[in-house]
């Protein structure tokens, strides 16, 4: 071999090796990129999800005993006991549906990694027209030439 083929071999040894670099940069990137974006929808979800938890939770333990207390207040009043149930229930179901309309406004705030998938296809399109290095007429090892016979 000549000096000129061995620098040659080194020089496409160099390119080989830093596109590999460089493509396990980019894939590392892109799952960076996927994470940044998850994790902040998973905040969202999580906030939305205490919202209703919350709103769940109100309305299943302290709406009973609330209201048993605001009833019988109001009807000491002087307003009838079935009126007075019937405000105290219907003032707790609105804070509740206002804590869930609070809940959907966050959930529908959550949405898919756009900008990771988007990378990712225009990834997968440059690396689609990709062409192997075609070799020399001499740079296949005797023993693999095709023969018909071999086919």
């Amino acid at each position: 071999m000549s000096a000129v083929e061995q620098d040659g071999d080194r020089n496409l040894g160099r390119l080989v090796a830093k596109a590999t670099a460089d493509l396990s940069a980019l894939v590392h990137d892109e799952i960076a990129l996927a994470k940044a974006e998850i994790r902040q929808d998973v905040k969202r979800a999580s906030i939305g999800g205490g919202a209703i938890t919350a709103a769940g939770i109100l309305a299943l333990f302290a709406l009973p005993v609330l209201s048993f207390a605001a009833a019988y207040g109001i009807h000491n009043l002087g307003l009838g006991l079935a009126w007075s149930f019937l405000i105290v229930g219907a003032a707790y179901l609105l804070i509740a549906a206002v804590l869930g309309l609070f809940a959907v406004a966050k959930f529908k705030k959550v949405k898919k990694p756009e900008k990771s998938m988007a990378s990712a296809r225009k990834s997968a399109a440059v690396l689609q027209h990709v062409r192997p290095h075609p070799r020399p007429a001499g740079a296949l090892p005797a023993d693999a030439t095709v023969t018909r016979s071999s086919v």
